[in-house]
């Protein structure tokens, strides 16, 4: 589980080898921003005056501006069926136009829903609005998490997407952040402040793109074999020696080319489902889902309103200090993703959620709306938020490595869209559980997910293979192999060392060619 595993990777296993295309990968995740972005900032809404006047009521006996909890839902839910209907246009839309132009579109769209929700004062415009900024943020994260898969070397994958996350977390608070700024403010400025920020990093990112290549392994899947070597040079520092180059850029061809050779068809929904296929897509859309059966969408949206009905002081300033936990989080995971695998920080992750949202769920049950429960529940939600950013970026990753070349976007854009779909189920429901006009359960609400993070345990332990270091190649040999998931970390893959050996010597020998052909 931890130190040194099998690897056909030819490059360089370090990281300054790797800064330009290390740099290229952190700048595509700024994508994630918006997501975090979004959820602290709709979370604060739904405790701001400014906003509540405005999509709200004023409610008499409580002598409170509140929220009707149909409109709350909306407001949460349709952003969250957006990026359910987004997810799924991926793979169609990435099929004929790659990766880079998913986020372009995404960029637009984003503007457009951002422009809307400023300047309406119409619930039906804001919910058109919520939702076409839902189908932003799908093809946000979804392109964005497809791009850095395919480009980044296999040994930096994981690092990669840890700051994928350390960007959502980096959003999340200054979301926060902003709405402790504006929260106090009785006019529309209150929340229409915040929304403008959600102009920002698109607008960094549309610029950066037209200066980035596109995905060598999408290139190669169209056959464009010459622009495919062109990408993979671009993502590569000049000082990697040429015979690795030729060994990666030899790995990618082959593999694709296999892959090519085995799809029945054209219509790859269907073939997501054939043969080695069908475990690769379970396998990667359950990794993806594992984001929603922990829990960690009510926790994220109502972070900041159910602090607020536990009746904790300073509410939003304990939601900054709670999204601050989630950067620590990720920022820890940074010192262990290239010497502990995959499976390992998933199994505590996954534990140590599913026992926080215990803690604070007993804690209430022990003694309901009390001082003492409040402190509980803001010290095992942080705890519940840094665990959970820990891990949840190689829940990602593993979505996006599980599978092979062809189907890489239809499955990550389906799995994304399920996940959504879990997130909108937990955000939907989750106002008649908390919210006191409903049921009421508070902190209790974490109950049911306990149950569903020992699930997720119990899927881990017994069906995630250990992918750490290898390439998306190796991987795709094991698959086709079936080899076990607790034997992937020791199994040898001896076509692709085959194919890197190969490369590696013919470039050897053409340089020795070229010294011996030299004037004299």
């Amino acid at each position: 589980m931890v130190g040194a595993v099998i690897s056909a990777n030819p490059l360089q296993l370090d990281i300054r080898s790797h800064k330009k295309c290390i740099a290229i990968c952190c700048i595509v995740t700024i994508s994630s921003f918006q997501y975090g972005l979004d959820y602290a900032l709709v979370g604060g809404f739904m405790a701001m005056p400014g906003f509540l006047k405005v999509f709200g009521y004023y409610n008499e006996a409580a002598s409170q501006w509140a929220i009707d909890p149909t409109v709350q839902q909306l407001i949460s839910s349709l952003m969250t069926i957006g990026t359910f209907v987004g997810s799924l246009l991926v793979g169609p839309f990435s099929s004929k136009l790659g990766r880079r132009h998913g986020l372009w579109s995404a960029s637009i769209l984003n503007f457009i829903a951002t422009a809307v929700m400023i300047g309406t004062t119409n619930l039906g415009a804001l919910y058109f609005a919520r939702f076409i900024l839902g189908i932003s943020v799908g093809w946000f994260l979804t392109f964005a998490q497809v791009y850095i898969n395919e480009a980044a070397p296999a040994h930096l994958r994981g690092i990669v997407f840890a700051v994928y996350q350390s960007q959502l977390s980096i959003g999340s608070i200054v979301g926060a952040a902003v709405d402790n700024g504006t929260h106090t403010m009785l006019g529309k400025e209150a929340y229409r402040i915040p929304l403008a920020v959600f102009f920002v990093a698109p607008t960094i990112q549309t610029v950066a793109i037209f200066f980035f290549p596109e995905s060598p392994r999408w290139l190669m899947t169209q056959g464009r074999e010459e622009a495919s070597e062109s990408a993979l040079r671009r993502l590569r520092n000049k000082s990697i020696k040429e015979a690795e180059f030729q060994a990666e850029f030899n790995e990618i061809r082959s593999s694709t080319a296999e892959q090519q050779e085995q799809l029945g068809g054209k219509h790859l929904w269907l073939e997501m489902w054939k043969g080695t296929n069908r475990r690769r897509s379970l396998l990667s859309i359950a990794a993806i889902c594992f984001h929603s059966a922990n829990g960690s969408s009510w926790v994220n949206i109502y972070g900041t309103y159910f602090l607020t009905i536990a009746g904790v002081t300073e509410a939003f300033a304990y939601s900054i200090m709670i999204t601050s936990m989630g950067l620590i989080g990720v920022m820890t995971s940074f010192f262990i993703v290239r010497y502990v695998g995959r499976r390992v920080i998933l199994l505590v992750g996954v534990g140590a959620c599913g026992l926080c949202q215990l803690a604070f769920a007993i804690a209430w049950t022990t003694a309901p709306a009390s001082v003492a429960a409040a402190k509980v529940v803001i010290a095992f939600i942080s705890l519940f938020t840094f665990f959970y950013t820990a891990y949840a970026p190689y829940a990602w990753l593993l979505g996006g490595e599980l599978p092979n070349n062809h189907l890489r976007a239809h499955t990550y854009g389906l799995g994304t869209a399920l996940n959504f779909l879990g997130n909108w189920l937990g955000v939907f429901t989750a106002p008649y559980f908390i919210n006191p006009a409903s049921l009421g359960w508070s902190a209790k609400y974490g109950y049911i997910w306990f149950g569903s993070n020992i699930l997720v345990f119990i899927f881990i332990w017994s069906f995630i293979p250990e992918t750490r270091d290898r390439t998306l190649e190796e991987i795709h040999e094991m698959f086709e192999a079936k080899v076990p998931a607790r034997k992937f970390k020791g199994y040898v893959c001896a076509e692709i060392e085959a194919i890197v050996a190969a490369a590696i010597i013919h470039e050897k020998d053409a340089g020795t060619v070229q010294v011996e052909n030299l004037p004299r």
